[in-house]
């Protein structure tokens, strides 16, 4: 019988979003030898965020091969089918009882199902900051989207929102938003980003110059008109100077935050730097059955790594039914100190395995050292210039017989050149 016919059900493993952290992890579990895997995701289709991704490349570290955004999505969704996970589509987790055992309960247009796991993994993904969150004035009218609806319009339903965009960010997804544009038949007139510099490798930025965008720095958007179609919007720089222009569609890109409204009910910690659940080096979160992995826990990775991370939280989901963790008790804390915007994993507890490396972003471009402190005393200093979206990787076993919670911090020679050693704090 299937799933979403019963009233009720039981499963080893329960999995929720069926993106690529998501149907990795339900595939590996499977593959261990777990009897009942489910993967339940709101959407009729599963594959999540690159599906919408028309464009390559997808696929190197899982296939070998350099594939689309729909086709890496086909192909994840098409192993986890043959691997005998059980997919459960179109249906909303609602909540989370962490009572014994662990029940999730389930609606559709089915009605409501109640799933009682050994284990649950939250893989549901990220959000883009819409417009509201940005505190962006102005009129109401079509055309003012985030990259997700851009994507969703252009490969799902072949429909162009706009011809002539701004593009708000200079993200990794901001140039995917600028080769969605150009395979719509769309020209933006401008890409903006209030930094000084871009978020994304300055390498990275030819694409819009090869495109012939125009990129300003230092500039927002404060305002947006039009009555039914947006017409312009007035941008201001950092000297206070405005200008407007005219466009008839506004692209709200990155910023990134985890989708953790799940996780917030059913009551799980969560990291103020984040947005996510805080796990340990075994992914585990503040209530050790639920584990975590992909983009929920950081804002925000490559798919290729949410699948690679997955595959690893399925191993230990699968020596935790095996009663092979160690126990999730007297951990220490890892935190973001002075240049450093988050720390994953939050907490490192006594025992072998586990995550490989801990990571790491920086707030903004640094050069100089990344400080570990613990009680005053530096542990491991590493050179290094990084900015904002590169990923910083330390080694998680340099730092795993440490007896007290440690600071990481980035000691920036470049703005502090009069410093000769960062404060352990």
């Amino acid at each position: 019988m299937a799933l979403p016919s019963e009233r009720s059900a039981s499963v080893d493993a329960l999995v929720i979003g069926a993106g690529p952290a998501g149907l990795a992890s339900a595939t590996r579990l499977k593959r261990l030898g777990l009897a009942r895997v489910v993967v339940i995701d709101r959407e009729l289709e599963a594959g999540g965020i690159p599906r919408h991704c028309g464009h390559s490349p997808f696929g190197m570290r899982e296939f070998g091969r350099v594939l689309t955004g729909p086709a890496y999505a086909r192909r994840l969704t098409d192993a986890a089918r043959r691997a005998g996970v059980e997919l459960m589509l179109g249906n909303t987790v609602v909540a989370i009882d962490t009572g014994k055992p662990l029940v999730a309960t389930c609606t559709s247009s089915e009605g409501i199902v109640r799933i009682a796991a050994k284990r649950i993994i939250l893989a549901t993904g990220v959000r883009e900051m819409p417009r509201a969150a940005r505190l962006v004035s102005g009129d109401r009218p079509i055309g003012v989207l985030n990259t997700g609806a851009l994507q969703a319009y252009a490969y799902l339903q072949h429909l162009a929102p706009f011809r002539r965009p701004v593009i708000v960010g200079t993200e990794l997804v901001s140039l995917s938003s600028l080769l969605t544009c150009r395979k719509i038949g769309a020209r933006p007139v401008a890409m903006i980003e209030e930094r000084s510099g871009p978020t994304t490798r300055r390498l990275f930025m030819g694409l819009p110059r090869l495109l012939g965008v125009p990129v300003l720095y230092g500039t927002r958007i404060t305002d947006i008109r039009g009555m039914h179609r947006v017409e312009a919007v007035t941008l201001s720089g950092a000297d206070g100077k405005r200008q407007d222009i005219e466009c008839d569609g506004v692209l709200f890109t990155g910023r990134f935050t985890p989708d953790a409204p799940l996780a917030r009910a059913a009551g799980l910690d969560i990291d103020s730097r984040t947005g996510g659940p805080t796990i340990d080096q075994f992914a585990r979160t503040s209530e050790p059955r639920i584990f975590a992995a992909g983009n929920v826990l950081h804002p925000v990775e490559t798919a290729g790594w949410s699948w690679r991370e997955a595959v690893r939280v399925a191993d230990f989901v699968a020596a935790d039914l095996g009663g092979w963790l160690p126990s999730p008790e007297n951990a220490i804390t890892l935190t973001p100190g002075d240049g450093v915007r988050y720390v994953v994993p939050q907490r490192i507890v006594r025992g072998p395995g586990g995550l490989p490396h801990i990571q790491l972003r920086a707030t903004g471009d640094v050069s100089g050292a990344l400080v570990a402190c613990s009680k005053g005393q530096r542990l491991r200093t590493q050179p290094m210039t990084s900015g904002p979206e590169r990923r910083i990787l330390a080694p998680l076993a340099a730092f795993r017989q440490a007896d007290s919670d440690i600071t990481f911090s980035f000691d920036n020679r470049r703005s502090t050149a009069s410093r000769s050693d960062a404060t352990c704090v």
